[in-house]
Parts: C-alpha cells; structure tokens; sequence
C-alpha cells in the first residue's frame, strides 16, 4: 500500500542542498532544485558509509543526470533513479514527491 504523506512545507525546503526528513521509521533525503523545478526524495542511508548522511551530500549532476555526492567515501547516486555511478549494482531507494498548497509530500510504500 502506498501512502502520500506531508513531511514539511516548501520554505523548510534548501535550494540546491538537502534536508533529511523522517517518515514512520525511514530517514528520508529531500533535495531541492529551484531552477530545474525539480524535487528528489531517496533514502537518507548511505550503503557504502553505512550512516544516515545522504542529505548532506553536495549535489550536481554527472553527464546530464542529477546526483548527491555522498559525505562520506564520495559515491555519486542518482536523484531519479537512486543508481550508484560508480557501482550499478548498488542502488537506494527513491520515493515520488509533490507540492501542493506549499507543502511537500512524499509517497511512501509500505513493505509487504
């Protein structure tokens, strides 16, 4: 079952940084991209690092792609797709996200 849920208005939002948001039990990575109109939610856990720090990742993009730059070891993960670049084996989950009415809302499944 999939589940939207409002986790924070726009204005709490960092233009082109991240904030991490908690959802149920999950520590979730907002990124903000003003002028791409763009708005990317993946898991805040780093599988390489093994720590929750996505959120404080640099962002940017690789070959047209938008991407974090993790903290930690510096692996680069897709914002659409949450594929690693560097290893495509390795990938985070990412979520669908909205806004509307200025706030942010994301879409969560739960595990069967």
């Amino acid at each position: 079952m999939s589940d939207w849920l409002e986790v924070c208005s726009v204005d709490d939002l960092q233009p082109d940084s991240g904030i991490c948001v908690k959802v149920n039990a999950r520590q979730i990575a907002l990124f903000y991209m003003p002028k791409e109109q763009a708005l990317y939610a993946l898991d805040n856990f780093d599988p390489f690092g093994q720590a929750n720090v996505l959120s404080r990742g640099m962002i940017g993009d690789i070959g047209g792609q938008p991407m974090v730059a993790s903290p930690l070891y510096k692996q680069h993960f897709n914002l659409a797709t949450g594929v690693c670049f560097e290893d495509d084996t390795v990938k985070v989950a990412t979520y669908p996200t909205r806004i509307a009415n200025n706030r942010v809302s994301v879409c969560v499944q739960d595990a069967p």
